[in-house]
């Protein structure tokens, strides 16, 4: 993987497209593993979305269409980060909010595909959670275009 995104930094004239991983400042998180312990822990999917900033296929997430009294949980150290409330079906193909939990995620820019955009993470752990649009509705406008497989799902 890491081969992949050095190769696709290169051919992009270096905009960005090198992993998270390669990005992140080692302890900038309050929870952090080695790559062993998150690879014995997730899934070869979940690893490449939370930690590789990989995008799962569109429409392939069961948390898509899931509107139950509830809170999404980070798959990486089970931080609340969305409530029920706030989901709505944005029609893209991934579950999106409109808003955030208080202190819950934290942003950086992505300059990948040579435009930038939001990326958004556990701020605890760090783990990839999708991107934020200015698409949304109100109150907001926000989109919070998240990776299913990045979160957990507790019932109310």
């Amino acid at each position: 993987m890491q081969r992949r995104a050095f190769i696709l930094s290169v051919l992009a004239g270096g905009f960005g497209l090198a992993s998270y991983r390669a990005n992140a400042t080692e302890g900038a998180f309050e929870i952090t593993r080695t790559e062993a312990e998150w690879r014995a822990m997730l899934t070869e999917v979940e690893y490449l979305v939370m930690r590789e900033e990989e995008t799962e296929r569109k429409f392939s997430s069961p948390l898509n269409k899931v509107y139950d009294p509830g809170t999404y949980h980070c798959r990486g150290c089970d931080l609340a980060l969305y409530a029920s409330e706030h989901k709505y079906d944005s029609e893209t193909g991934w579950p999106s909010w409109w808003q955030a939990m208080p202190d819950a995620i934290g942003t950086k820019p992505d300059r990948s595909w040579f435009i930038t955009r939001t990326e958004c993470h556990c701020r605890r752990c760090g783990s990839h959670l999708g991107h934020i649009f200015d698409d949304g509705p109100e109150p907001t406008g926000e989109r919070h275009c998240i990776n299913g497989v990045s979160l957990v799902f507790r019932a109310a």
